[in-house]
This record gives structure tokens, C-alpha cells and sequence, in this order.
């Protein structure tokens, strides 16, 4: 039951080397984080768990298309907690955009479900029985 997902490490933004040479040639565009996801396969669904913390429902997107699930997500702005005298000895948290894509093929798109708890996003993804698959080709 294994699936076709590309084994890509995500983790190669937070690797201390590229990010001192990143961070010198592009500066603060380089994203510091990405979205950290567990994908587990079933025999009838996939179930994706996304960390989202301090993010709301509405600076979420999702998009299933072409056997292809992505997930965005923005912050407009965040609390800053800079004192009156503008004490702030670090700030790592940021403003922008970004998304990650993951390739899920044979979902039932109607039946996809999508909720929110304690700052972790859980994408259900029903997939298609076999019957429901049309992987025949017609030849002319």
C-alpha cells in the first residue's frame, strides 16, 4: 500500500550551513520555517496533519487538483511585544505567505474534509474505490 509521494527533505531550509550562505546572498527573503506536515496513507483514506499555530481558519487555503492537494497559508500581521522603551531582544516570528504540495492521487474530491484543532490543520482525503476509477484507455 505504499504511495507514490516524493521523499523530499523539507528540512534543508533549517540546515545551519545553507542558512548562513542563503541568508547572505538573499537576506530575510529566505523563509526560516515551512509548514511542518504528517501524510498517513489507509487503506481507503489519506490523512494529512498540518502544524498551523496562532494561525485563524480564514488565513488558510486548500486546493485539490490534478491528483494534487495544497495547502497555503498567510499572516498579515502578528502581536508585537516590544515594550514602551522598544525592548526587543528577538523577534523570529514573520509575516507572508507560503504553501506546500503534495501529490495524492485516486481522492474522492467530493468527500474531502478539513478541520482545526489546537493549532494543527487535519485534511481527510477519501480515496476512490476501485470501481470508481477509470484508469482504462479507449483505443480508436
Amino acid at each position: 500500500m505504499t504511495n507514490d509521494l516524493m521523499q523530499r527533505d523539507a528540512n534543508w531550509l533549517d540546515d545551519p550551513f545553507f542558512n548562513q550562505i542563503g541568508r547572505r546572498f538573499f537576506g530575510d527573503m529566505m523563509p526560516r520555517h515551512t509548514l511542518k506536515t504528517d501524510i498517513k496513507e489507509h487503506d481507503k483514506k489519506y490523512v494529512v496533519k498540518v502544524d498551523v499555530p496562532g494561525l485563524k481558519k480564514d488565513d488558510i487555503t486548500m486546493n485539490y487538483r490534478d491528483d494534487i492537494l495544497t495547502v497555503g497559508v498567510k499572516r498579515d500581521t502578528f502581536n508585537d511585544h516590544t515594550d514602551d522603551k522598544g525592548n526587543l531582544l528577538m523577534s523570529e516570528r514573520q509575516y507572508g505567505e507560503t504553501s506546500r504540495s503534495f501529490r495524492l492521487p485516486d481522492v474522492d474530491r467530493e468527500h474531502i474534509a478539513a478541520k482545526m484543532t489546537d493549532g494543527v490543520l487535519t485534511v481527510t482525503l477519501p480515496k476512490l474505490e476501485a470501481s470508481d476509477r477509470d484508469d482504462t484507455i479507449a483505443i480508436d
